[in-house]
């Protein structure tokens, strides 16, 4: 039954792309999204108004306060399920982009607005129909078609 594998699938992901970003250092988290979606995004999704406080976080010269912290945990949560459904590329044009099930708002925005959770719903909902769609095509010459690849390294934070 494909169906049963591809919910054990989304939430064998779901449950790694938590553990990561539970386990990440908060320097790691930064530094990450840093790289990633810029620092003035990543300013955004921590309610602060100073991009180049994110640099500091990244380095570790400075830790942020309790619930920037908890933005950026749930912004690399949300960005880590994409991506391992996904690439890297577009995980970050999903957080950046209007969501349909977000009622036209950016994924970044909600979690910036405390609604973390409304992203993680519709993450979900992306991943769920990713899965569906990778399904193997065949064609008249066989399956030499290129695919997106399913097994592409969930994104951890780097150390340095």
């Amino acid at each position: 039954m494909p169906a049963p594998a591809r919910t054990s699938d989304t939430a064998t992901s779901v449950a790694q792309a938590h553990t990561a970003a539970v386990r990440s250092k908060v320097a790691d988290i930064a530094r990450f999204l840093q790289d990633n979606l810029g620092q003035r995004l990543t300013a955004r999704i921590a309610g602060i108004s100073d991009p180049k406080q994110v640099g500091r976080w990244a380095t570790g010269a400075a830790t942020p306060r309790p619930t920037a912290e908890a933005r950026l945990r749930d912004a690399i949560q949300i960005f880590n399920l994409i991506q391992q459904a996904e690439s890297v590329y577009i995980a970050r044009a999903w957080m950046i982009g209007m969501n349909p099930q977000l009622e036209d708002t950016a994924p970044i925005q909600c979690i910036a607005d405390g609604r973390a959770r409304d992203a993680m719903v519709a993450a979900r909902a992306y991943v769920n129909n990713a899965v569906s769609d990778q399904q193997p095509a065949t064609t008249s010459e066989g399956a030499d078609q290129d695919h997106c690849s399913t097994d592409t390294p969930a994104v951890t934070a780097r150390s340095h």
